[in-house]
């Protein structure tokens, strides 16, 4: 029997990576295009061996076709503050253009597609914890605005191919996540902390550090993934960790789980910076029966050797 063919877009980076290791386990094939702007050839590398597994290097913003295939994960965009600070105008042309051309290849082979959305849809929300209902609070012009509008167009775009073309479509809305094979530099939360913290510098906390996040594990999340392009929802679906720390809660967990001597530097909070973020996940655990399974402390220790070789490596 020949295996589902999977296709994912941006299948390079961490969270793209970590959904292809779960295809091929659950027995699909898979084949990964990426730009390699963001992502690193290096976190596919142990998958190049296996005969299921293709890379492709190309830009999907523009038109392309890898030949048929029954999923197609779009995970394509720049995703940390610091990578679609740099690439604004690419990080909107993928959410556009990047958009376009994966929804036309589901829709020319009749796929089931998935498109890997953000909690950063909500801005900076006026209700905690954030529903999928909730139509959020953006700044459309501010300096985040590239990532975030590039992303609530994306869902426009991946709804109107769904009812203008019947394309069998889910939006995942992901919450702050991490693990191993995240960049070091990339400015969010737990690697800037990590890096930090195992190198003995002061942990940088915006603001006064009440600011919230929830943290998912990459297994977790990758878990949520998989579920929902096993469902019948087309409606957008949070998969995120429900339980809130704030920032300067993570900083003394980090410290803790490492070991550090570090102390903690408070620095002014960014423009447009959210104060709260929180999923909901009601509807994930009530329609695919999907909750994290581990606590952030549990989390940041198994991701402990990961980023004390990534340190050493960046010295």
């Amino acid at each position: 029997m020949t295996p589902p063919r999977a296709l994912v877009t941006g299948g390079a980076g961490f969270l793209g990576s970590h959904l292809c290791d779960a295809l091929l386990a659950e027995g699909y094939s898979v084949i990964v295009v990426d730009n390699l702007l963001t992502g690193r050839a290096s976190n596919l590398h142990h998958l190049r061996n296996d005969p299921r597994f293709e890379f492709r290097q190309l830009d999907i913003n523009l038109p392309f076709d890898c030949g048929k295939v029954d999923y197609v994960f779009h995970f394509a965009c720049p995703a940390s503050p610091v990578d679609y600070m740099k690439h604004g105008i690419e990080t909107l042309k993928v959410g556009s253009l990047g958009t376009l051309h994966a929804l036309e290849v589901a829709r020319k082979y009749g796929a089931r597609y998935l498109i890997s959305s953000t909690s950063e849809c909500y801005g900076d929300p006026l209700e905690n914890p954030q529903k999928e209902t909730y139509w959020g609070n953006v700044n459309p012009i501010g300096p985040r605005s590239v990532y975030d509008e590039a992303k609530r167009f994306s869902e426009a775009l991946t709804m109107a191919y769904h009812r203008y073309h019947r394309v069998d479509t889910r939006i995942v809305r992901i919450f702050n996540t991490y693990g191993p094979r995240m960049q070091l530099n990339d400015g969010r939360v737990v690697p800037n902390f990590m890096k930090q913290a195992l190198r003995g510098e002061d942990l940088t906390v915006y603001g006064d550090g009440s600011q919230t996040r929830s943290f998912c594990y990459v297994s977790d999340e990758v878990d949520g993934f998989i579920r929902l392009s096993k469902s019948t929802e087309h409606l957008p679906v949070n998969i995120g960790n429900p339980t809130e720390f704030t920032i300067l809660e993570c900083a003394k967990r980090v410290l803790a789980v490492t070991g550090s001597k570090s102390a903690i530097r408070y620095q002014p909070l960014p423009q447009d910076d959210p104060k709260q973020r929180c999923p909901d996940i009601t509807k994930a655990r009530t329609l695919l029966g999907w909750e994290p399974k581990i606590d952030l402390e549990t989390g940041l220790r198994m991701s402990l050797e990961y980023f004390r070789q990534a340190s050493s490596e960046l010295a």
